[in-house]
């Protein structure tokens, strides 16, 4: 009897993925436990197992699909066998269920009620959707992340000036997609509401009062220049990784939280001397010590010191996370992942140093499990690494916060009226000023500092 291949619950919130990579093929011989395929989860590619050994029969999800959690994927049996007649790509072999935490409901004013996902009901917000307008091609007719990207392929599509078709709804559109006229950078502008009248003059009876001009609507953002015909080069076709970084950056600076900057020197000799003295001891225990951990320390010191910034905003209020999960960036060939560190306010130097090591490594080797790059509170990111002196970079939703650190290099510095040189680099604190204000800012990096220029 064939063995099913299922698409795995591949995180605690994680209900869908994409079918990134088969590593074999219909015809191939494969062993038990022996890597099948790769799936995609947002940023993190996983390999799924083969269940057992034998020959891989069928294949019902190609690469490039999306399905949930629980659907078919391939059957495995031995050479010869026939695929079971009840296999069908889009059946689900699990019992119906009511949404879960992660899954929602939405009516839309009655429109739609079918599930959707938390990628679907994001991107429905972030271009102000009405789901009961998009055809769904999941099961029970459910609107599906493909579906909404055809959508808006299709929305793209519609020549300036052109009515819009059944399917792109003037009324769907954002107010920054409407066609309009004007400057093209209104900062001051509130969409969506008129300015009232400038007061007139009172005027006798039957005398006419001039037009009131309205103001111009906002003009619709200049679009993506074509690539102009027969120019050298090539055109790299986006990875998924490329694709959810590109999204989430714009979602969390242009359309979600106001960022600004806060920007400190730090002294690093303390630090660089206490490694010096301990990286030998912290190496007998197989562990790389690396400023990194020193900048992590640092980190959650402040968030103790100023709760405000290991927070998230909410329109009932702000909401503060009494455990510190540490975002860590890593960069990779094509791209950026953060994994998390789990309660890094329980660790020591030494644990988190570990903790660094082992989910760096992991990354880069592509051995993350997805849950291990969600639920951070707040984010660090050392560019210095490639030499960077100074960025500002963008926060990781819905964090309050990310601190960048650059590159640490000596210095000539006037202390006690005497010049002198020290190992120093710039400290960086962007955060979304709905949560909090400079003086909040400005005091984190102050314990930051101090933390790392009075380490011993």
């Amino acid at each position: 009897m064939a063995t099913k291949v299922i698409m795995p619950q591949l995180g605690e919130s994680v209900v869908e993925g994409t079918v990134s990579r088969w590593l074999k093929r219909e015809g191939d011989t494969v062993g038990e436990y022996e890597p099948l395929l790769e799936v995609s989860t947002d940023k993190v590619d996983t390999e799924v197992p083969s269940p057992a050994a034998g020959v891989l029969l069928k294949i019902y999800v190609q690469e490039g699909q999306t399905v949930e959690r629980g659907v078919l994927l391939a059957e495995i049996g031995q050479p010869g066998e026939k695929p079971g007649a009840d296999s069908e790509p889009a059946a689900a072999h699990t019992p119906m269920r009511s949404p879960t935490s992660s899954e929602k409901t939405m009516t839309n004013g009655g429109a739609y009620a079918g599930h959707v996902t938390p990628v679907v009901a994001r991107m429905a917000a972030e271009h102000a959707l009405d789901l009961s307008k998009i055809p769904g091609t999941g099961r029970n007719g459910r609107v599906t992340k493909k579906d909404v990207e055809a959508y808006l392929e299709t929305r793209k599509d519609v020549p300036a000036g052109a009515q819009p078709s059944p399917l792109t709804p003037q009324d769907d559109l954002p107010p920054w997609e409407r066609p309009g006229s004007g400057d093209l950078f209104k900062p001051t502008v509130e969409y969506g509401e008129t300015p009232p009248p400038a007061s007139l003059p009172a005027r006798g009876e039957g005398e006419k009062r001039p037009a009131v001009q309205q103001p111009a609507p906002p003009a619709r953002p200049r679009p993506v220049e074509a690539i102009p015909q027969g120019a050298p080069g090539e055109l790299v076709a986006l990875s998924n990784m490329r694709r959810a970084i590109a999204e989430h950056m714009v979602r969390s600076k242009l359309h979600t939280a106001p960022h600004v900057t806060t920007v400190f020197e730090v002294d690093m000799s303390a630090a660089l001397a206490h490694r010096e003295a301990h990286k030998q001891a912290f190496a007998k225990q197989g562990v790389n010590l690396t400023l990194t951990a020193y900048f992590a320390a640092a980190a959650v010191a402040a968030l103790q010191a100023v709760p405000y910034l290991n927070a998230q905003w909410t329109d009932e209020g702000i909401f503060l996370h009494h455990a510190v999960h540490l975002g860590m960036a890593v960069a990779l060939d094509e791209g950026l992942i953060v994994p998390v560190i789990k309660n890094a306010q329980d660790l020591n130097l030494a644990g988190l140093a570990r903790a660094i090591n082992d989910l760096s490594n992991r990354a880069r080797s592509r051995q993350l499990k997805p849950d291990e790059t969600q639920g951070g509170t707040f984010t660090i990111t050392n560019h210095g690494v490639s030499g960077s002196l100074l960025a500002a970079p963008i926060i990781n939703q819905p964090q309050a916060g990310i601190m960048g650190v650059g590159v640490v290099e000596k210095r000539v510095k006037v202390i006690n009226d005497a010049i002198a040189i020290r190992p120093c680099c710039y400290v960086t604190l962007t955060f979304d000023h709905r949560v909090a204000d400079g003086a909040a800012g400005d005091a984190f990096l102050q314990t930051v500092k101090h933390t790392l220029e009075t380490w011993g």
